[in-house]
Order: C-alpha cells, then sequence, then structure tokens
C-alpha cells in the first residue's frame, strides 16, 4: 500500500481513486469526465461507467497498491475467461483498452504511487436474497464443484501466479490479511481462546492435507456479495483474492458473516448437495466444513485489523471479534483435544 495514501483522509482517498479512475478512462476511449459512479472500496475501488450510447454499463477496477503484480492480475483474468469459456461458470470479462493490454497503469508521481485499473463488462443480476438461500447454496455448491474440476485439469499459463491460502500465508506469520492477533477489541480472554483455536485449526488442517482432490486453485471469497443471480443462474465476480488453498474453503467463504445464523446446518447440507451434483464429496471431507468455517472467520478478524480504516471493518468492528470468540469456543469444545 502507497505510505502517502494511507496519511489521507477517507474522503481524500476517495477522491484520489477516482481520480485514478477517471485519468484511466481515456485509454478505453472515454471522456475523463463521464458518468462514474463508486460501488465499493474494500481491496481495490470499483465504479461503474454508464455509456450515453445507451449500451449496457461497463465496470472499472482502480488496484491497490502492493497486493498483486501484473502477473498476478493477468493470471486472475485468464482463469477468468477459462472458467466462462471452458467450465460454464459465467464470469466478467476484461476488455482491452486502445492498446490492446487488458491492464493499464495509471502513475501519479506526486504519490510516488502507480495502480492497476481494469475494465470489464458487466454483468446482471442481484445479490442472492438472505432469507431465501437453500435454493441459492445449491446452485453454489455446484458451480463450486465445476470450478474446483477446472482448476484440477486446467492448463495454466507458464507465468501463472496468484494468492497463496495454506496456513502459514492465512494465519502465520505471512499471513495475506496480517495478524488475526491485531483484530479490534482482543483482550486477553480473547486472545487466549483465539490462540487455543489457531493451533487447532493448525493440526487439522496439516491432518487434512493437502492433496491434489483437496488442494487447488479457488475463488476464495464466494461470499453473497460476489454473486449475481438471474432467474435461476449464478453468476461469479470478484476473483481478487483466487488463489491456491483448501476447495472446501470457498464453502467457508460463503457463510462469511453469516456464521452465527441458526440455519448454517442446513446451508451447509445444501451446499454440499449441490456438489455431490457435479462432483463427489466424502463423509470425511464434510466433517471438516467446520474447521474451514473457523478458519475464514479468525482470517477475517485479521483482515478488520489490518483494514480498520474501511467502512465493511468500521461496520463489524470489535463486535465481530467477540462473536468470534463464542463460535471458537463452541468449536474447541467439540474439536478440541
Amino acid at each position: 500500500m502507497s505510505q502517502e495514501f494511507e496519511t489521507l483522509s477517507e474522503n481524500a482517498k476517495k477522491a484520489h481513486l477516482e481520480t485514478v479512475a477517471r485519468r484511466a478512462l481515456p485509454r478505453w476511449g472515454y471522456a475523463g469526465d463521464a458518468p462514474l459512479t463508486l460501488l465499493n472500496i474494500s481491496e481495490n475501488a470499483t465504479y461503474r461507467l454508464d455509456r450515453s450510447s445507451g449500451e449496457p454499463p461497463l465496470i472499472l477496477r482502480v488496484h491497490r497498491t502492493g497486493y498483486h503484480s501484473r502477473r498476478g492480475v493477468m493470471s486472475e483474468l485468464a482463469w477468468m475467461k477459462a472458467l466462462t469459456d471452458e467450465a460454464d461458470v459465467m464470469t466478467p470479462q476484461a476488455i482491452p483498452a486502445d492498446d490492446g493490454e487488458m491492464i493499464q497503469i495509471i502513475q501519479t508521481p506526486a504519490m510516488a504511487e502507480s495502480r492497476m485499473v481494469v475494465m470489464f463488462n458487466f454483468i446482471e443480476g442481484k445479490e442472492p436474497d438472505e432469507t431465501a438461500l437453500l435454493a441459492p447454496f445449491r446452485r453454489l455448491g455446484a458451480i463450486a464443484a465445476r470450478m474446483h474440476i477446472h482448476a484440477r485439469d486446467w492448463q495454466r499459463p507458464a507465468d501463472f501466479e496468484r494468492l497463496l491460502w495454506d496456513y502459514e500465508h492465512s494465519l502465520g506469520e505471512q499471513g495475506n490479511w496480517g495478524r488475526w492477533q491485531d483484530g479490534l477489541g482482543l483482550d486477553a480472554p480473547a486472545l487466549a481462546v483465539l490462540s487455543e483455536l489457531d493451533r487447532l485449526l493448525q493440526r487439522r488442517l496439516e491432518a487434512f492435507g493437502k492433496s491434489r482432490e483437496r488442494f487447488g486453485l479457488i475463488h476464495a471469497d464466494l461470499r453473497l456479495a460476489n454473486l449475481l443471480e438471474v432467474a435461476g443462474d449464478t453468476r461469479v465476480i470478484d476473483f481478487d483474492d483466487c488463489g491456491e488453498g483448501w476447495f472446501l474453503y470457498d464453502v467457508a467463504t460463503a457463510l462469511s458473516f453469516m456464521e452465527d445464523r441458526e440455519d448454517v446446518a442446513e446451508l451447509i447440507a445444501a451446499w454440499v448437495d449441490g456438489y455431490r451434483t457435479v462432483a463427489p464429496l466424502s463423509a470425511e471431507e464434510v466433517a471438516e466444513i467446520p474447521t474451514f468455517l473457523m478458519l475464514r472467520r479468525l482470517l477475517i478478524v485479521a483482515w478488520i485489523g489490518s483494514h480498520a480504516d474501511t467502512d465493511l471493518a468500521r461496520e463489524l468492528g470489535p463486535a465481530f471479534s467477540a462473536g468470534s470468540v463464542t463460535l471458537a469456543r463452541r468449536y474447541i469444545a467439540r474439536f478440541g483435544p
């Protein structure tokens, strides 16, 4: 992350990111003052570009600095295209700029930074309704299975590069999202419980193993906000976190921020049912899903701590840490020594 960018106020950060987006627009032949609407700021800033021609809008993504290399982003785009072309999984497709390049580099010398910018086609759809999730979770399970089958057999580009989501790069010293110990509102008793959870997760993940059937290329953020549904068809967006991880981590991400719902068991069962319509999933693997739910939960505790200035982190705050401790105690009671 750009050090100078980090010193800006929240409003100044948003203003800067919009400036980068507007300076990128002419690379695709659009005026810098074209109608641009901010959709989301998390790792990246995402905008909707409305076109005066009446054609469907486009999506412009301004990358944060330091999270991915150019090769990493090209690898993401390559898998998204392959999933759409080869696995019947609809994803947004990158649109080449006027120079033929998918990724445009926008320099800001005054802040000693450069940012990658990518334009995508717009995909219709709405986020699944949280009050009626059984059918969407069955569809999501089937889609996840198609993605995992494709990932196992896909011939990747020679220079393919993505994040690693093993234990060390999730909860260890090389964690992609920082240290969970730096989460918000963690006092000594909470740290003790989550430390016990961390040790237990590490042991169980090592025992579960990383065979080709269990560990490979995953989306790594299949939460509801990254799913679009139209007439019973589910589309998948935002592959920014995709990388090498456990396939079952994808079901855990689908339940992000919902791990304490009363119907979690039913949602997991629906996902598993959908998955098994496409690919096998053993009873042993299904029994380990709670481990991946807690892995994801602890990862988000880390993310909140390292992204405390984002709207989502402020919304979740210390309450998310407290809820994680409650869930950790239940998991330890069930799976601990």
